[in-house]
């Protein structure tokens, strides 16, 4: 067949997630015949049976980043499926107490010109990713299948079922798209030198619900993530489309041990201390204690590496390459925007344009080693923003030095566009401009707004002096 001829490589991807899934669709849109292993079930409605340190339940946030991975996959109506259960958000809602006690809302705008980034629910991402997979030819999928090992020189890896004697497949090119515990990295230390950095962070996460009103309506607005920054607390509540909202409670682990052994009137006060207006208004007192109680905590922690690849055979995408924390909703959006980067490289350095074998894998060879050059400060960067926000979000956004610098830079955006003046959020949800030029144009807008702050300053203090001088003489 032409379509068979045209085929020119076996990629096997390790890792069923929406990542490891994009990179499949890059990968057979090219003509390679694509072979995805996956360690859990294929029933993607199950997650409850999976072991807890594969279950994620905070929703993902889509941004500019993976609309346009997904959009350059080529796949007719399969960006409209996905946006199709997405929930759009133009801004989050922070909720405080006032003065007086009682609840307080400020709505703090994600872009002046009206973007939205979207609350999308893991579930209904796979089941569109998994409906492309099962229908493109090209694909196989393999699920209950363990990744064991990999030797890279020989460009074969094995693979396991439980039960079952361990399986040896051959490939051209692996991709790791196996998550923050992935095993695909740890057999790549093997072969290539790496810096490798892992780091837990002091706090936990875990999962809470806040179903629908009695009469079936969202019980908050759901045009916004609603926020309750409490210090070392903290609360995020993104809209669903059956109404409800899926939340997240962050904490010191130590906290949160405390609150599970103390007694239920405990929790109810914490809640009313640091999430006015929650519980039992939103969440009832029985729920949020069954849910709390019986839901897991589960740990948060980074990781970075360099390189991502290894030799002309294998390279790792996504979480296994760079855990970050989810404060800043680009885990997916960075993730995605590693398939488009990697397969725009794979075709610029000529390796879906040769038919000799060998040429090709110094072609890709050359690729990855771009790949690697380029995403490493870019995922870097993105790291240590993601980091900086997880301090903002649970402090920040309610102090007066917060506030002032995001009305100036809204106020040059707005009226001076000519200056290029974007805040941080905008340029890393709404562009596609390198992580990296985000952190140093960033950097440099505080640096001049600081000198700014300190020249007004120091024109006042001359102004006051000569006041006095005036004054006195």
């Amino acid at each position: 067949m032409e379509t068979d001829r045209k085929r020119r490589q076996k990629v096997v991807i390790v890792g069923a997630g929406p990542v490891g899934s994009l990179a499949a669709l890059y990968a057979a849109s090219h003509y390679d015949e694509v072979e995805v292993y996956e360690v859990r079930t294929g029933d993607i409605q199950c997650p409850s049976e999976l072991p807890s340190k594969f279950r994620k339940s905070i929703n993902f946030t889509l941004s500019e980043r993976g609309i346009s991975a997904m959009r350059q996959s080529n796949r007719r109506g399969f960006l409209e499926a996905v946006m199709q259960t997405a929930i759009p958000m133009n801004g989050r809602i922070v909720h405080a107490k006032n003065p007086l006690g009682g609840p307080r809302e400020a709505f703090h705008p994600y872009d002046i010109n009206g973007n939205s980034v979207y609350s999308l629910e893991r579930t209904a991402m796979n089941r569109v990713l998994r409906k492309e997979l099962d229908e493109t030819p090209n694909i196989t999928m393999h699920f209950n299948h363990r990744f064991v090992r990999a030797d890279f020189s020989a460009h074969k890896a094995w693979f396991k079922q439980e039960g079952q004697p361990e399986i040896e497949v051959e490939f051209d090119f692996l991709i790791g798209a196996d998550g923050v515990h992935s095993a695909v990295r740890y057999h790549m230390m093997k072969y290539a030198y790496t810096d490798y950095e892992q780091k837990y962070v002091d706090t936990r996460w875990c999962e809470l619900r806040m179903p629908p009103s009695a009469d079936g309506h969202f019980r908050l607005s759901p045009d916004q993530v609603h926020l309750w920054p409490g210090g070392d607390f903290m609360l995020v509540a993104f809209p669903c489309p059956d109404k409800s909202f899926n939340c997240t409670l962050f904490g010191p682990a130590a906290h949160l041990d405390a609150l599970r052994r103390s007694a239920s009137a405990k929790l109810f006060e914490f809640f009313d201390a640091y999430f006015p207006g929650v519980c039992p208004h939103l969440i009832s007192r029985e729920s949020l204690r069954m849910q709390f109680h019986e839901n897991p905590h589960l740990p948060l922690f980074t990781v970075k590496c360099n390189p991502h690849h290894v030799g002309s055979s294998a390279v790792i995408l996504g979480d296994a390459a760079h855990a970050i924390l989810p404060f800043y909703g680009q885990g997916l959006n960075s993730g995605m925007e590693d398939v488009q980067i990697l397969f725009s490289l794979l075709e610029k350095n000529g390796v879906y344009t040769m038919s000799n074998p060998k040429a090709r894998s110094d072609a890709r060879g050359l690729a990855l080693q771009e790949y690697t050059a380029q995403r490493v400060p870019d995922v870097y960067a993105i790291h240590d923003i993601a980091k900086r926000v997880h301090f903002e979000i649970r402090h920040g956004v309610n102090t007066p030095v917060y506030r002032i610098r995001k009305y100036v830079e809204d106020t040059l955006q707005r009226y001076v566009p000519l200056l290029g003046w974007q805040t941080l959020h905008s340029r890393v949800s709404f562009t596609g401009q390198r992580y990296s030029e985000i952190v140093r144009v960033d950097q440099r807008q505080g640096l001049i707004l600081a000198a700014t702050a300190a020249l007004i300053v120091f024109l006042i203090f001359v102004a006051f002096v000569r006041l006095l001088i005036a004054v006195w003489v």
